[in-house]
């Protein structure tokens, strides 16, 4: 938006804090090459747009704006005469996309004083030739720091969730290998007792009817109910008592494994009842050996299971095998980081998921938003660690037509006077060598500038929450609305 000329005064000029040390020649080259503009109450440039000139407000309001989702955020309004917005970095040159970072508006009749960024670019590198490379050192040398600090982070964050994970997959498959090993042990004790068996005095009808039995048996296993502590203790002594008043020796070793398997006195009434009385007592025996068995075949199918929902989770957690960017279930992401950090997370702080499962995929970059959430949940773990425990609460919901992802945790809270630098890189409250201050920098870095969301914090004692809030819909690669029903693309949103 162009605004309309008027006379440029270097005494004027000369009059903002930017300018008042120039010399008479110099604030009149400024007149000469530059120009006063007014403009009427709104927008005077947009966000994005190419950076093609640098604006000092003289008199009247101005308000700056950054785009988040699909609304402007106000991040600045004075009436400060003096203040600077537009192409600060034209001196950067082709080094640097020139663009407006943010979008500029007046509130009411607004005069400025507007280089051309060339002009710009040109007077700083003759004028301050010694502060442009100042300024080039710590605009590239900032960004190079930060990526290099941001990458060390990640690796060490890598680093702990490789070792959470070790430990985590060591627990299953070691269970697997001692459920291996027992079974091993209960096959050659059944492939004795059917070499007995067969020795024995049994018709072609009993041994048909053991195997019956047998195959029940193992079908009831599968079918076993879950009994609480009480039911189990009073199911287990009636087997005992049973199995005593027939005659069976150590039945109050039996009677556990049988409980477990979801075997009752009616159904050792039934084997009874089938079998001759002088076979009974061999006949149990074959079935405990059956009964464990089973089980022991169902603790090793669960912990290769549990193994396998790790590996899964792993992979979800590091989108493997995807698109960068792809239209993605929060809660699958959100249940892949949490499993991942269970390790971390430990038994003394308790997650509650208030997930609300009607919400739709949105489109996102999956592997940076893992990366948010472990951020979030891992200062909410620090945060709770010095208190001795606590509750995590991760809550989704739709709010104001954008999907809301809430971490709410019971520490000790963020204090108000550095709850503003909380999101500054390299501002950190943890121990020396515990944070490198750019992990809540970089989650608001991902979910605004890639996923134009917000990212916010409130906090008192006892209840800290974040809240990071992404639009249903995005840019696709032709310009049209991605939402829930496009599955995949490789294009990043716009």
């Amino acid at each position: 938006m162009s605004g309309r000329p008027m006379p440029c005064s270097p005494k004027e000029i000369g009059s903002l804090f930017l300018f008042e040390k120039l010399r008479p020649e110099q604030l009149g080259r400024l007149c000469a090459e530059g120009r006063v503009e007014r403009f009427d109450p709104g927008p005077v440039y947009t966000e994005g747009e190419p950076a093609t000139c640098f604006y000092v407000m003289i008199e009247g309001t101005v308000v700056l704006s950054r785009r988040v989702g699909g609304d402007d955020v106000e991040v600045t309004r004075t009436s400060q005469r003096g203040v600077y917005a537009g192409a600060m970095q034209a001196y950067l040159g082709d080094r640097l996309r020139q663009v407006y970072i943010n979008s500029m508006r007046v509130t009411e009749p607004t005069r400025f004083f507007v280089l051309p960024a060339g002009t710009f670019a040109d007077i700083m590198r003759e004028w301050f030739p010694m502060a442009v490379h100042l300024l080039e050192g710590l605009f590239f040398g900032s960004r190079s720091t930060q990526a290099a600090v941001g990458q060390r982070e990640r690796l060490l964050a890598l680093g702990s969730l490789s070792a959470g994970l070790t430990h985590e997959l060591n627990n299953p498959a070691a269970a697997a290998v001692r459920a291996t090993a027992a079974l091993r042990e209960r096959v050659a004790r059944m492939r004795h007792k059917l070499a007995l068996i067969a020795e024995g005095p049994f018709s072609r009808d009993q041994l048909a009817n053991l195997v019956d039995i047998q195959q029940r048996t193992a079908e009831r296993v599968a079918k076993a109910p879950a009994l609480t502590p009480l039911e189990a203790s009073d199911r287990e002594d009636a087997l005992t008592d049973w199995l005593e008043d027939h005659g069976i020796d150590q039945g109050w070793q039996l009677a556990p494994t049988f409980v477990q398997a979801g075997l009752d006195v009616d159904w050792l009434e039934q084997v009874a009842a089938a079998v001759e009385e002088e076979i009974l007592p061999g006949t149990v025996g074959w079935l405990n050996y059956t009964v464990e068995t089973e089980l022991l075949m169902d603790e090793i199918a669960d912990s290769t299971t549990r193994v396998s929902r790790l590996v899964d989770a792993a992979k979800q957690y590091s989108q493997l095998d995807r698109a960068p960017y792809q239209v993605a279930d929060v809660h699958e992401l959100l249940d892949s980081t949490l499993l991942m950090l269970s390790g971390k997370i430990g038994s003394r702080i308790r997650v509650v998921k208030e997930y609300d499962r009607t919400l739709p995929r949105i489109p996102a970059c999956p592997a940076e938003l893992n990366q948010v959430w472990t951020n979030l949940i891992d200062n909410a773990v620090c945060a709770m660690d010095g208190t001795g425990g606590g509750t995590l609460t991760v809550r989704t919901a739709l709010h104001d037509d954008r999907l809301l992802v809430e971490f709410r945790d019971t520490g000790p809270g963020v204090p108000p006077e550095i709850r503003d630098r909380i999101f500054d890189p390299f501002f950190t409250t943890k121990p020396v060598g515990r944070g490198t201050g750019l992990g809540l920098d970089i989650s608001r870095r991902i979910v605004v500038n890639k996923h134009h969301g917000s990212l916010d914090v409130e906090s008192v004692p006892g209840d800290t929450r974040f809240r990071v809030l992404l639009p249903l819909t995005a840019a696709g690669p032709d310009g049209t609305a991605l939402t829930s029903d496009d599955r995949t693309t490789s294009q990043e949103p716009a």
